[in-house]
């Protein structure tokens, strides 16, 4: 099978039940989506296919034929895609280790609805778990990429 990622054709022969997690991460070296859970409970491993939020640990090989998958290492190679900018300039990373998936999910969110209400927030980034308790700073983040009022208790 071919599969467009970050941009790249490429070609699939093994385990069509493989998930796409470790096609990318063992296969690829695209270390950046990470591994949380297994079951698709956290959403640490969050990427895009076709331009939507899927969780790659549950994705499996089989059904990616023809299909293009985006990575948080595909999402802008200088890291200066409007939620990465907002990320940093909103501090929200403390482990770190969710915020590939919580970038992804953020940034198919402001792709689908460039100006998101907060229900629309909530529902774009609910099942993406931050261990670390960094939830204002991520809404103040897709708030500031989005372009909309931030509020001070979140600065």
């Amino acid at each position: 099978m071919r599969l467009t990622v970050n941009g790249s054709s490429r070609e699939y022969t093994g385990d069509p039940n493989q998930p796409l997690l470790w096609f990318l991460r063992d296969e690829l070296g695209l270390t950046g989506t990470k591994f949380g859970c297994g079951v698709s409970a956290c959403g640490a491993c969050t990427v895009h296919v076709d331009g939507a939020p899927v969780t790659s640990c549950v994705t499996t090989m089989g059904t990616l034929d023809g299909r293009t998958v985006l990575t948080i290492e595909g999402l802008d190679g200088n890291g200066q895609h409007a939620v990465q900018r907002a990320w940093t300039e909103q501090n929200v990373p403390q482990c770190g280790y969710c915020q590939s998936g919580q970038i992804m999910a953020a940034a198919a969110l402001l792709k689908a609805k460039p100006q998101p209400t907060e229900q629309d927030i909530d529902n774009a980034m609910t099942g993406i778990i931050c261990r670390c308790g960094t939830y204002p700073r991520i809404r103040e983040a897709i708030r500031r990429a989005a372009g909309l009022p931030t509020t001070a208790a979140e600065r």
